[in-house]
C-alpha cells in the first residue's frame, strides 16, 4: 500500500512536471514583421531615424506562470536610413564597426506583466561586444491566431532609451549629438 502511494505520487509529480513545461511556448521571430529602429536627435533640428532590416530570433513564453526569454540578433550591416552614405558611415568603426563586430543582441528574461498584458521586458543589450543592462517597455503586446498561418503569433511594439556611449559609439558628442538614442523593437514571434 505505501510502495503504490509513492509510485502513485512520482506519477503525479511527472505528470505535474510535464504539464508545466508544456505550458512554455517557443516562438521564431518572423523577419517580415519585426523591425529594429533608433531614432537620435540632429542638433535639437530634427530627428536621424535607421532601420535594421536583417534579425533573428526566439522567444520563449509562458503565459500562465508570466515568464519568458528572449533572444534577439540584429545584423548591423543592414542598416537602411534611406541615405547610403549615412548607412556607409553609421557602419564605419567611428559608430558601429560593424566589420569588427556585425551583430548586435538583446537577452532578455525578466518579464513584467500587468494583469495580463506585458509591461516590460528587461535582460542584456550587446552592441559593439559591450554589455549593458536594458528595459523594452511594451507599448502594446497581444497574441492572435493567424488566420494566414494557422498558427499562434505574439508581438508587440517596445522601446528603451540608452547612453550610447556606454556601448563606445561616442562619435558626435563632441560635436553636441547627444548621448540618448531611442530604439523602438517592433516584434512578432510564431509559435512552433
Amino acid at each position: 500500500m505505501r510502495q503504490s502511494f509513492f509510485a502513485l505520487a512520482a506519477v503525479a509529480a511527472t505528470l505535474a512536471a510535464g504539464a508545466a513545461q508544456a505550458q512554455t511556448a517557443t516562438y521564431a521571430v518572423d523577419p517580415t514583421h519585426t523591425f529594429a529602429t533608433f531614432e537620435i536627435s540632429h542638433f535639437g533640428a530634427s530627428v536621424n531615424r535607421g532601420r535594421f532590416d536583417k534579425k533573428e530570433g526566439t522567444i520563449q513564453l509562458d503565459k500562465a506562470a508570466k515568464t519568458g526569454k528572449v533572444e534577439l540578433t540584429i545584423d548591423m550591416t543592414s542598416i537602411d536610413t534611406g541615405t547610403p552614405a549615412f548607412d556607409k558611415h553609421l557602419q564605419s568603426a567611428d559608430i558601429f564597426d560593424a566589420a569588427k563586430f556585425p551583430t548586435a543582441k538583446f537577452v532578455g528574461d525578466k518579464f513584467v506583466f500587468d494583469g495580463d498584458k506585458l509591461a516590460s521586458v528587461s535582460g542584456e543589450l550587446t552592441i559593439k561586444g559591450k554589455t549593458q543592462p536594458a528595459t523594452f517597455k511594451a507599448n502594446q503586446f497581444a497574441c492572435y491566431q493567424n488566420p494566414m498561418l494557422k498558427r499562434e503569433v505574439c508581438g508587440g511594439d517596445f522601446e528603451t532609451t540608452i547612453d550610447r556611449t556606454a556601448f563606445g559609439a561616442d562619435y558626435g558628442v563632441q560635436y553636441g549629438f547627444p548621448k540618448t538614442v531611442r530604439i523602438v523593437a517592433q516584434v512578432e514571434a510564431v509559435k512552433q
